[in-house]
């Protein structure tokens, strides 16, 4: 995608400056024949007072934590301004930080949450001729804080707790005093530093910025969407197409095809170079890049460009939701993108070490869920332990139909929850222990277990974890979600190695004998490893720049839109 990738390229993924910080406030010096703003420490703080004897209502305040923060601001017995000088105009840092409000968007906030148009005009009110009136400037200093503030805690946390959308995220409690920063930024003249300490240090994170920089104008630009008509049997390289001229146009406008291609001059037949531009947006989107217009291709090239702008601006505000990833190490899985990635040292460009693809669990039933733990140990030919569901809605009545179900897939009836536990026959005193939750069915280490050679265990409520599988021409599909949550691996032998490069020991030849040896062997790592399972319908690739979009298989999307609205 060349002309969105010439806009991110300008810098890498993880050492950019945010494209935010780019924008520059010109300072306007107050004016020398301008009076000072001659009032009082008690007339500064009855002003103050009358402006927040409502409990700071009339100013915006929506929470406690807004209020506790202007009461530590203005509440004490002589309050000072903030964003004022000497005769009452808004200061340098004033100013900027009424342009960051203002540009919030460039963040995928919302500037009204802000008061940013409501704040800039009083700004400018200030900045007229005279002297200010003292409740003017009280409602602005008040006000500023009040929506900085904000605009703070919103950008480091976000503005929707995730566990109140489903996201089983255990982050710690920030303990950030936003005011007392606030306090200590203005003094040592560095609200600027103070504001970026606060973005999420993360290079997708100021990938996706720079992405939602490029698609914004595209989005506002596109009054008339793409609508090429889904077409009943899909339309192959060299087949008549009568929307090829619409079709060329949007591959260019993404950067699917280079912005210096010329027209086709057949714009009755599908073949050339848009074909090839097809390839490179099925790429992009999550789908088979075979260049045939089936009915997936044209529903993705259908999708509105300011859909594709939403789609930015909620991973932006999941990745603030974030904890502090480590850095001597992670991993990450994106699930809607069936993607998973590892990083040691994260270098400059964010480039990761290994990459990978994976199998998540099945929308609607059998969801793999999202949360940050640590993986603390590796098993090498782990016995499968069956699921008590899993048990009862597909073995038992595979064993009902068929009484050699469990010989022929290398299972067995056990009691006892430890690898040691006694075998029991697969007789009707044994059935009927597993009917009544007496006994289990595990399967054997083996070639024919459902966790392959390998399983990676990072311990959780939710008792997922990741493995490898049998099942290894499932990952040339597009779409893979196939599992019950649990998340297989499409490598296990690479990520093995990695998560044993600190154990010098472990080669890979160790590795490949532990995966084909006689009995289940558990290694401890000497360094946990931190294990990110998250959910991104909107990536900046890791090492490339491309810009990736994927289906929302969850409905997370729809579910974060909704808690945005209604907050």
């Amino acid at each position: 995608m060349r002309r969105l990738i010439s806009v991110l390229s300008t810098c890498g993924l993880l050492a950019c400056a945010d494209a935010s910080t780019s924008s520059s406030v010109t300072a306007v010096p107050p004016s020398a024949e301008r009076p000072r703003l001659q009032v009082s420490a008690e007339e500064r703080a009855a002003a103050l007072r009358e402006l927040r004897a409502d409990g700071d209502t009339a100013l915006g305040a929506r929470t406690s934590v807004e209020r506790r923060q202007l009461d530590s601001l203005y509440g004490g017995p002589e309050p000072a301004f903030h964003w004022v000088d000497e005769t009452g105009q808004p200061s340098q840092a004033a100013r900027e930080a009424v342009a960051w409000l203002a540009d919030a968007a460039s963040e995928g906030l919302d500037p009204d949450d802000y008061a940013a148009a409501e704040i800039g005009r009083a700004a400018g009110s200030l900045e007229g001729e005279g002297v200010p009136d003292l409740a003017a400037v009280a409602r602005f200093d008040a006000s500023l804080s009040l929506h900085l503030l904000r605009y703070w805690r919103d950008l480091h946390l976000g503005r929707v707790d995730p566990r109140a959308v489903g996201f089983r995220m255990n982050a710690p409690l920030d303990d950030h005093d936003f005011a007392a920063m606030l306090r200590e930024a203005l003094a040592a003249n560095r609200l600027g530093g103070a504001t970026e300490e606060l973005r999420p240090p993360l290079a997708l994170y100021r990938g996706l910025v720079a992405a939602l920089a490029a698609y914004r104008p595209l989005g506002v630009a596109d009054a008339r969407p793409l609508t090429l008509a889904v077409p009943k049997v899909s339309v192959k390289p060299g087949a008549p197409f009568e929307a090829v001229g619409p079709l060329f146009d949007r591959l260019r406008l993404l950067g699917d095809l280079p912005a210096e291609a010329p027209a086709p001059v057949d714009t009755a037949t599908y073949d050339g170079a848009v074909v090839e531009g097809v390839k490179a947006f099925q790429r992009r989107h999550g789908l088979e890049p075979d260049g045939v217009l089936g009915r997936s291709t044209v529903a993705a090239l259908n999708v509105p460009l300011d859909q594709r702008v939403r789609q930015l601006e909620l991973a932006l505000e999941r990745l603030r939701w974030l904890p502090h990833l480590r850095e001597d190490g992670f991993l990450a899985v994106n699930i809607p993108m069936f993607r998973l990635w590892g990083w040691g040292e994260v270098p400059p460009d964010g480039t990761p070490a290994f990459d990978m693809a994976v199998i998540v669990g099945k929308a609607l039933n059998t969801e793999t869920p999202v949360f940050v733990e640590e993986m603390r140990h590796l098993i090498f030919r782990p016995y499968w332990n069956v699921p008590r569901s899993i048990l009862r809605g597909e073995v038992l009545p595979a064993m009902t139909r068929d009484p050699q179900y469990l010989a022929r897939n290398d299972m067995e009836i056990v009691a006892g929850e430890s690898d040691a536990a006694r075998p029991v026959a697969a007789d009707e005193e044994g059935v009927a222990g597993l009917r009544e939750g007496r006994y289990r069915v595990r399967q054997r280490p083996g070639p024919k277990n459902s966790l392959g050679l390998v399983k990676f265990v990072f311990p959780n409520d939710e008792a997922v974890y990741m493995h490898g599988t049998p099942a290894v021409s499932l990952f040339g599909r597009p779409r893979r979600d196939f599992s019950h949550g649990c998340i297989r691996v499409e490598d296990p032998v690479e990520l093995a190695e990695w998560m044993l490069r600190d154990q010098p020991e472990w080669t890979r030849e160790r590795v490949l004998a532990a995966m084909n040896g006689d009995r289940p062997l558990q290694v401890k790592l000497t360094r946990p490893v931190q294990v990110v399972l998250f959910y991104l319908t909107a990536v900046v690739m890791p090492g490339t720049g491309a810009v990736h979009f994927a289906d929302d298989i969850y409905g997370h999307d729809r579910r974060l839109e909704r808690a945005l609205e209604t907050r």
